[in-house]
This record gives structure tokens, sequence and C-alpha cells, in this order.
């Protein structure tokens, strides 16, 4: 079969490899998402690409890449009765130990050994067949197309941080960063019928998702006092909660800055590198900041749900499907070149 292969920096291989024996299921991939993560490893890594072999997949590079994706199951080991041949599907694919402190106090997102069906070896999306524990195939529902399927992993890292930050009726927001996982979270705060969202933004075309998206206000921090709009905004000193999902410098000052006394900052970003960090900032408001990674299998079926009875509409943020060949060139590098244009673009591998 083909598959996408990581080899380490800027070299993604697509290739013929052997297909995998069942195991518990196998799925064939229908649409990837080509993640921030991707393009990370093909820019700088390996940095999440195993080099020394994984605790769990006992893998190292090359792996097979693609973590975001929808498929169809096509073959099911002896003893599985809770999915069907030919059924719809997406993938959850974290991985975990099972037997570590975190997983056995329900953190299993930040488990010791984490990984990633996609990044950490055990196959990935971006290939025609892959091989999955049951526990990680979830049934798409019948009005939920495969491309939109390809989404619930982004979407559901969104719900997580929105989970963290105890959400109320009536709260404001402040969404720093209009990339991918910026603009999901506007979309599940919209879904929430979140009171105000604000969401800060450079780039034009992505001010401009952001505002078909559901945010009420969109500002470019290049023109606009984040802190003292904010404040006008909200008609409070800040807004209630701030998510940071750009992983700057200036991003992590001005959430701080901006989020209201003993109000939550929730840092979604991965970071590149170290940062100053100045806790008054945080001290003399009281404020809370809290971090999040990934999510949990509740996420993934929350957002189902609200796939399945329309509250998210998430499809616009597909700015483009291509096929398996041309992920390089069409995929990452395309992302890479020229980001502002787009939001997901999505590899379709297989269908019907």
């Amino acid at each position: 079969m083909r598959a996408a292969r990581y080899y380490g920096r800027e070299d993604i291989r697509v290739e013929d490899v052997e297909v995998a024996a069942c195991g518990e299921a196998q799925v064939a991939p229908a649409y990837v998402g080509i993640c921030g993560t991707d393009l990370h490893e093909y820019l700088v890594g390996p940095t999440f690409t195993p080099v020394t072999p994984h605790p769990l997949s006992r893998d190292t590079i090359p792996i097979t890449l693609g973590h975001e994706f929808s498929g169809i199951v096509r073959e099911i080991g002896p003893g599985v009765s809770q999915f069907e041949i030919g059924q719809h599907v997406v993938v959850l694919p974290q991985t975990s130990c099972g037997h570590c402190s975190a997983c056995k106090n329900g953190a299993e997102n930040v488990c010791e050994s984490f990984g990633f069906i996609g990044l950490s070896g055990g196959g990935g999306g971006l290939s025609e067949s892959v091989v999955v524990p049951q526990k990680a195939v979830m049934k798409l529902p019948d009005n939920v197309p495969l491309n939109v399927g390809a989404l619930v992993e982004p979407l559901a890292v969104a719900w997580h941080a929105i989970a963290a930050a105890s959400l109320k009726p009536d709260s404001t927001v402040l969404v720093l960063g209009g990339g991918p996982i910026g603009l999901a979270v506007v979309q599940c705060l919209v879904a929430l019928k979140t009171k105000k969202i604000i969401m800060s933004e450079v780039s034009k075309a992505r001010q401009r998702y952001a505002r078909e998206f559901g945010a009420h206000h969109v500002l470019d921090p290049k023109t606009y006092d984040l802190v003292a709009i904010s404040r006008q905004l909200t008609g409070q000193d800040g807004p209630d909660i701030v998510f940071d999902c750009a992983g700057v410098p200036a991003s992590i000052v001005t959430a701080f800055k901006a989020v209201k006394a003993r109000g939550t900052v929730v840092n979604v970003a991965i970071w590149e590198r170290e940062v100053p960090f100045q806790p008054n900032m945080l001290v003399l408001k009281e404020a809370h900041y809290t971090a999040v990674l990934g999510y949990k299998r509740k996420d993934f079926q929350e957002i189902i749900d609200h796939l399945a009875d329309g509250t998210l509409k998430p499809g616009p943020m597909i700015t483009s499907t291509i096929k398996l060949e041309d992920v390089v060139e069409s995929g990452i590098k395309a992302l890479i070149k020229d980001k502002d244009s787009h939001v997901k673009i999505m590899v379709e591998v297989g269908g019907e």
C-alpha cells in the first residue's frame, strides 16, 4: 500500500509499505487533515516523532504520518462487536499506557508515555490502511461526511481547552491567534452560545474566517490596543477567559495583561522556545493560568454529537483537498509558504 513516511527534517516520502495484520480493527483512511505538528516535524523535527523506540509503539522513524483522520472499517478482529465492516468512523489517535499515575487518575491525555497514531509509530492516517485498537475507533453519524469527520480531532483540542476554562453562559472570551486551533475554539464557543467572543489575529484572511465562524469582534493586534479595547468590549476590567492559541512572547504578555481579576488564561499552544515569564502579572490579579494538552475521549464524543445535531458546522475550515501523492508539494509546502490562505488542507486517501 501507499503511505506518507517521515524520515526526518524536510524528508517525507510517499512510498510502498506492507499492510499490517488486522489486529482489532483495520481502517481504510478516507480523509486526513494536515496539522501544525506535521509542519513542525517537517521543518525542525524530529521532535514528537521517535528517534529511539517509542515506549508504546516501539517504533522509530521512519514512521507513517497522519493523526487527524476519518475512515471506513475494512476488517475487524475476533470478539470485536462495537462497530461493523463498512462503517464510517473517526480515529482517536492518542495512545496511553493505562498504568501510570496519570492514566490511573483519568488523565490519560498526559500519560507519561503518551503518543499518537500518526506521530509516534504504529501506523498513521496518511496510508491506504491502518491497524488501530478498537478503543480508538469512534462511529460517525450518518449525516456527518467523512471529510468533516477528519476535523473531529482539532475540534476536540479546542473543546478540551474550553472545558478547562469553566466557561459560563455569561462569559466573555478573548482568543489569541486565528490558526486552525484558534478558529476551532471560536466555533466551539459559538456552539456553546458564548456571550462575547473576541478574536485577535494579524492575517486578513484568517480575520475573515473568524468572522464567518461567529466571532463577535475580530481585531488586528498591530492596529488595536487589545488590553484597552477588550475592556471596552467586555464592559469590565477584561475578559473572563483568554485562550492563548498563538504561543509567541507577545501573546502570553497580552493574555496576562488583558484577563480580568480572578479570570483564567488557558494555554493551548505548543511552544517552540523558552520565553520570559513574570508571575506578578498574574499575582496582582489573582488570575489563574492553566495549560491543556490534546483531549479526552469524552471531548471527541461531544464534538461528534454537536456535528450530528448541526450546532457545529466546521466544513468551511477545509480550504483545499489534495491527493496522497501530493501531500508534500500541495500540502506541507503550501501551508508553509501560504498559510494565510488556508485553514485546513485535507488529504483524500480513499473513499467509499
